[in-house]
Parts: C-alpha cells; sequence; structure tokens
C-alpha cells in the first residue's frame, strides 16, 4: 500500500519487480559511507563542560577514506570539523615496519590510530608551553588571547600533511584556533 505522495515523488515504476544487486557489488558504499566511529567527551571550550570529538572514517575502503575530526560543543554547536586522509591515522612506527607492507596490515594501523586518537595524552593545559613562540601564520590578538590564559585546553593531533598540530578553543575570542607546530 503506498500513498499518493509516495508514489508521485518515485523515479521508479510501482510495477517493476525488485532484483537485488548482485553479490559482491559494492554500490552501496559511497564515499559518504561512515566506516568507522570514535567519540570521546573532554573539557575544551568550557571547564565547566565537556565537549564533543568524534573522528568519522567516510570513504568506500578504509586506505582511501576521509577521516573527519568533528569538535561540538555541549550545546551541539560545531566548533571544529577537519577532513584528514585515512593514511595521516597510520603511526610512524607501523610505517618503519616492513611487515605491515600488506593492504590488511595498513588498514589495522588506520584503525588503531583513530582507537588511539583521543588518547589522555593527545590533550593539555595550559595549551601553549612557557617557552612557545608566536608562529608566523598567527594573528598577535590569537596570540596574545591563548598566552593570558592558563585555563586553555590543548589537543594535540596528526594534521593532513603529517605534521604534529595543536587545537585550543580561545574563550576570549569564542573560536578554535589550530597552532601549527
Amino acid at each position: 500500500m503506498s500513498t499518493e505522495r509516495e508514489v508521485s515523488s518515485s523515479s521508479v515504476d510501482p510495477r517493476t519487480t525488485y532484483t537485488p544487486p548482485v553479490a559482491g557489488d559494492r554500490t552501496r558504499v559511497s564515499g559518504k559511507t561512515v566506516l568507522n566511529t570514535v567519540s570521546r567527551t573532554h573539557n575544551f571550550s568550557s571547564p565547566d563542560t565537556k565537549d564533543n570529538f568524534i573522528l568519522q572514517l567516510r570513504g568506500p575502503r578504509i586506505l582511501t577514506a576521509q577521516a573527519h575530526l568533528i569538535v561540538t560543543s555541549s550545546t551541539g554547536d560545531t566548533l571544529r570539523h577537519e577532513v584528514l586522509p585515512a593514511r595521516a591515522l597510520i603511526s610512524e612506527q607501523a610505517l618503519s615496519d616492513p611487515q605491515a607492507s600488506t593492504v590488511r596490515e595498513k588498514e589495522i594501523a588506520i584503525l588503531q590510530g583513530m582507537n588511539n586518537f583521543f588518547a589522555d595524552g593527545h590533550f593539555s593545559q595550559p595549551a601553549l608551553p612557557a617557552d612557545a613562540q608566536q608562529p608566523a601564520e598567527m594573528d598577535s590578538k590569537t596570540w596574545s588571547a591563548l598566552r593570558e590564559d592558563t585555563s586553555i585546553v590543548g589537543f594535540d593531533y596528526v594534521g593532513a600533511g603529517g605534521t604534529e598540530r595543536r587545537m585550543a578553543y580561545v574563550p576570549k575570542l569564542r573560536k578554535a584556533v589550530v597552532i601549527n607546530q
């Protein structure tokens, strides 16, 4: 039984017989398919509430997928959304291992990297060490706001090019900033 609305908006003839896809056909797996999700809550934008840190692997295959790093506040506002290649999640130790050259081993290394992405050691407070120098790409207003507030939490992660990056939320400016190291 179909409603009039369903029939009028369908692009498929309702009289045709459904045929299932061929076994092994990956048509349902696309670039938007979520392959794995890792999430964690941690104090970030406010010392009183915990924010949500989500890492989603999206794509047709683990090796060619994109990792979406999404940080949302406790109220649901998106503080940061960044896209990384899945291969950036492979640790240096796994890359140097000669036995980790198979596709399966690389996929396992990516999934292990996802599981360790939000480890406690990646969060630091204050966000900046006492001897930190201002990066050339950061404006002085943001830098001074980061230096003034020692309650700001920093989150270290591997960026798109395999470089170490640190993210921090500056309450004075009401935005998340990335500090390249």
